[in-house]
């Protein structure tokens, strides 16, 4: 018996433990590929299980599919991404998480702060007025308006 080397759409949501819906999502993002039969029926290379499972792994850990798909564009298409590939693609989204992973500890030691604060004082939040930029525009609530975006670009 010849081994498979093509797969249905619910083989590899069988064998991905990913929805059928969520395969048809990445196909339509050009994150994974198929081709159809004569019948009209997607087939899937074998090598769309380990991108399958490389595109679950980055959105764990917080990668955008557009940063997925352009790192999966990297990849020839058809031959099943290998350890060296990951290598790659893992140590190019690491400076990424490293930045990420600084600014959620900034937020963490900036909500300890807001212990204190209870949300009183908007004109004086670090996390909501950084710098107190908008208190030359004298007292009161500033932020609850939708700002235009150019008054935006000036408070930032």
């Amino acid at each position: 018996m010849a081994p498979v080397t093509e797969l249905t759409v619910g083989q590899v949501a069988r064998r991905s433990g990913v929805a059928v819906s969520a395969l048809h999502f990445y196909e339509a993002r050009g994150l994974i590929g198929s081709h159809r039969t004569s019948g009209n029926q997607r087939r899937y290379g074998r090598d769309v299980l380990r991108r399958v499972a490389i595109i679950r792994i980055a959105q764990e850990v917080g990668i955008s599919l557009a940063d997925i798909g352009a790192a999966l564009e990297s990849l020839p298409e058809g031959r099943t991404p290998t350890r060296d590939d990951w290598s790659l693609l893992s140590t190019a989204w690491r400076d990424e998480l490293d930045h990420k992973i600084a600014q959620l500890k900034k937020l963490r030691d900036g909500l300890s702060d807001c212990i204190g604060c209870g949300c009183m004082s908007i004109d004086k939040c670090p996390l909501r007025n950084k710098g107190d930029k908008l208190a030359k525009e004298g007292t009161g609530a500033r932020r609850l308006v939708l700002p235009s975006p150019r008054s935006l670009e000036e408070a930032t």
